[in-house]
């Protein structure tokens, strides 16, 4: 693989439960805006479920898409379609070959809403009342499929499912395919769209969920002593990325250059972080050895902190571990004490995020810590925003799922 090209941002784009673009997200994440709020559909009391809130989306999709568009695609696709076509415009929407224009939108879980409201068709009213296209929208690549179809990128349609590092996956799969010479412009990202009784169950049973269902806007607190779980999002990011001579022979705004992502498994447990972050820090050193970097150049950390008891503990172990006392000239920040944690789109947006930080020189601050758990040892940003340093910088986004999956991606300033 040549590691002469770089590859930059030109493009942004997401829907999340702070806002229906980037632009208002980032505003909100700026203001400290919790998106966590009560659920009121009816399967909430119908089935009794011990949570009762999540940080739902904030703008319909139906305000964008075409009632068509909607019929035929999963919330999770119309998510990424919305996203996408936000990025698409932000980057100015290029002329591209079409066989050098690629897909790669990664999600968790998929076309679940699909899925499940087609088997109570069929088994209350029968096969013919199963939609006709039931399959294309389930399936896990319908949102990577469906966006190439509507801009006509022709290179490829990839779709990582690796739990809640899927989105920074994809991101990382888009930056090796221009790499290698293999497109000149991937649209990248994540989407989720799982809140839905069965999932929604699932995470509870597991006593993964926070269950303060009495103040749902402070119920995400990523390193406070009194976490107790995560907020379930739902939400779709992207990027475009192109590589620098193709953004610069165009002429294209370029936010920052995002570098080969550093990836590793725990191979510990099908849900429970390796306690002593092994496999994370190994990710953190690979992205930071293949941007050519070294732990003293990271100045900042979006963190994967879900708010969890034992995951924060475990990533900060990692982040430890990894860059040992270079930590210590890194701040922190967990911006899923806003957004809630959107799945599969989680590492995309905190992507986004950290792009943002890097380009504005900001750190957002994490809200809802009251008391900082002391085994949290490190320099988490919250109260004020942190203006981070001039000059050239990098900045580092986490991402971690079930199944063992670690992601980091480095962020450089351009």
């Amino acid at each position: 693989m040549s590691t002469e090209r770089r590859v930059v941002v030109t493009g942004l784009g997401a829907t999340t439960p702070l806002g229906g673009t980037i632009t208002d997200t980032w505003d909100a994440i700026l203001a400290g805006t919790p998106g966590a709020r009560p659920l009121n559909e009816d399967w909430v009391e119908k089935y009794e479920l011990p949570v009762t809130f999540a940080a739902t989306i904030h703008t319909s999709p139906e305000e964008v898409l075409t009632k068509v568009e909607c019929r035929r695609m999963d919330p999770s696709a119309q998510y990424a379609m919305v996203a996408s076509r936000e990025a698409w415009a932000d980057a100015g929407s290029p002329e591209v070959d079409p066989e050098r224009f690629m897909v790669a939108i990664g999600t968790g879980i998929g076309g679940v809403h699909t899925l499940l409201t087609q088997w109570d068709n069929l088994r209350e009213k029968g096969v013919r009342r199963v939609f006709p296209l039931a399959v294309p929208m389930l399936m896990p690549n319908t949102s990577s499929g469906n966006v190439s179809l509507a801009l006509g990128a022709r290179a490829g349609a990839h779709t990582a499912v690796s739990a809640c590092a899927s989105g920074a996956e994809s991101m990382g799969l888009a930056v090796d395919q221009i790499l290698s010479g293999r497109a000149d412009i991937v649209i990248a990202g994540g989407t989720e769209a799982a809140i839905h009784p069965l999932p929604f169950a699932g995470f509870a049973q597991m006593q993964a969920l926070s269950t303060r269902n009495d103040d749902p806007a402070h119920a995400s607190r990523p390193y406070d002593t009194a976490r107790d779980g995560f907020v379930m999002g739902e939400g779709a990011a992207v990027i475009v990325l192109e590589s620098e001579e193709h953004a610069r022979a165009r002429g294209a705004r370029i936010y920052a250059e995002l570098a080969p992502a550093g990836m590793s498994s725990d191979a510990h447990h099908i849900t429970a972080p390796e306690p002593e972050g092994a496999g994370a820090s190994r990710a953190m050193r690979e992205a930071v050895q293949r941007a050519g970097l070294t732990p003293a150049d990271i100045v900042h950390i979006n963190a994967h902190a879900t708010s969890t008891p034992v995951g924060d503990v475990a990533e900060a172990n990692a982040i430890r571990r990894a860059f040992g006392d270079a930590t210590d000239g890194m701040c922190v920040s967990g911006t899923k004490s806003m957004t809630g944690h959107l799945l599969g789109a989680a590492g995309a947006l905190e992507a986004l995020f950290t792009i943002l930080s890097v380009h504005h020189r900001i750190a957002p601050a994490t809200i809802n810590i009251e008391n900082l758990d002391p085994q949290i040892s490190l320099d988490v940003v919250r109260g004020e925003h942190r203006k981070l340093p001039d000059g050239d910088i990098a900045a580092l986004n986490n991402s971690f799922g079930f199944g063992g999956h670690n992601v980091a991606l480095a962020v450089k300033s351009i």
